[in-house]
């Protein structure tokens, strides 16, 4: 069965920094758009941020543009989500998604196939 695994979450200050990972098994990452997305107790997953298989092109959600950057590195199979200067409102456990369907990038939670079991994000004093 094909796996994505999150790592990296925590707790942190506000203005603080995390790296999040995902890891893929079973399957090659470097043929799948990926994509990053949250979820905050009470409220919907929503989209942060995705990156092209093809030429790693990026999109990012306006709520995290120039504090979070995505990147991959496809010798070791691996996404990342950097992020930087969070606040609390970026609180919320943290899923990476993968889905091979579309030329294009897009942060449409339903249509990615394969999902993480999430990692929490937690930014407080």
């Amino acid at each position: 069965q094909l796996q994505l695994v999150e790592s990296g979450g925590g707790l942190v200050q506000p203005g603080g920094s995390l790296r999040l990972s995902c890891a893929a098994s079973k399957f090659t990452l470097n043929y799948y758009n990926v994509g990053w997305f949250r979820q905050a107790p009470g409220k919907e997953r929503e989209g942060v941020s995705c990156i092209r298989s093809s030429d790693s092109i990026t999109y990012y959600a306006d709520s995290v543009k120039g504090r979070f950057t995505i990147s991959r590195d496809n010798a070791k199979n691996m996404v990342y989500l950097q992020m930087n200067n969070l606040k609390p409102e970026d609180t919320a456990v943290y899923y990476c998604a993968a889905e091979g369907r579309y030329s294009y990038l897009h942060l449409r939670p339903k249509e990615y196939d394969f999902w993480g079991q999430g990692t929490q994000v937690t930014v407080s004093s």
